[in-house]
């Protein structure tokens, strides 16, 4: 029987879970929501606030990739396509800066202590990033960089929207279990010191990718 998949598939599924952490980690409403709900109610309630997050985030890149699929003939040019790469590379390096650079507890909402229900907690985290539709641009940003589009490939393409949801949900699951297990240390200070580690992460990466696609030695393929 033939394999039903006519691109590399873990390449694929390994870019989505990529773009899903990318798109989860900045420490922006729905993250520190998600890190007071945990040391306030508890770990569950923290997870499935970040849960709540990646379902409007799959979303947003269903609604970006569909998008983008009607332009995808302009990009297939290699001139195009190095030109946007760059500018992907470049935009992710700004966005990283950024996340470095910002406080984001200097206006964040307190959560209260009344737990709710789970399930409660999961919608108003939903509404809180569905209601901010700038996540758009760097999913733009994103699958620009990691070629992610694949016209005329359902198939293949609904395993890597799974893959981005699962790489959001891993990224809740593993900052959840981090602040539950150091919630005694654990204040504003530390949100502001996940940030600064994450944009640093970000920095890095978008360097090395930066890097790679100027020399031609970093390529993604369909």
């Amino acid at each position: 029987m033939p394999f039903p998949f006519h691109i590399d598939i873990l390449d694929l599924i390994f870019k989505g879970i990529l773009i899903g952490i990318f798109v989860s980690a900045p420490m922006g409403p729905v993250g520190i929501l998600c890190v007071q709900r945990t040391l306030n109610k508890g770990r569950w309630y923290g997870f499935v606030t970040g849960v709540g997050a990646a379902i409007s985030d799959i979303i947003y890149a269903l609604i970006t990739g569909f998008g983008m699929s009607f332009v995808m003939d302009l990009i297939t040019n290699p001139k195009n396509l190095f030109i946007l790469k760059i500018t992907g590379s470049t935009l992710l390096l700004l966005f990283g800066i950024y996340c470095f650079m910002s406080n984001p507890t200097k206006n964040m909402h307190i959560s209260g202590n009344k737990k709710g229900t789970l399930i409660y907690n999961g919608v108003t985290a939903f509404w809180v990033t569905f209601l901010n539709p700038l996540i758009i641009f760097l999913f733009m940003v994103l699958f620009a960089q990691f070629s992610f589009v694949i016209p005329d490939h359902p198939l293949e393409m609904s395993i890597g929207y799974l893959s981005i949801i699962c790489g959001a949900i891993l990224w809740w699951f593993g900052l959840t279990w981090l602040i539950d297990k150091i919630r005694g240390q654990f204040d504003n200070k530390g949100i502001i010191i996940i940030n600064k580690i994450i944009g640093c992460l970000v920095i890095i990466i978008s360097l090395i990718i930066l890097i790679g696609t100027v020399f031609n030695l970093y390529t993604f393929h369909y």
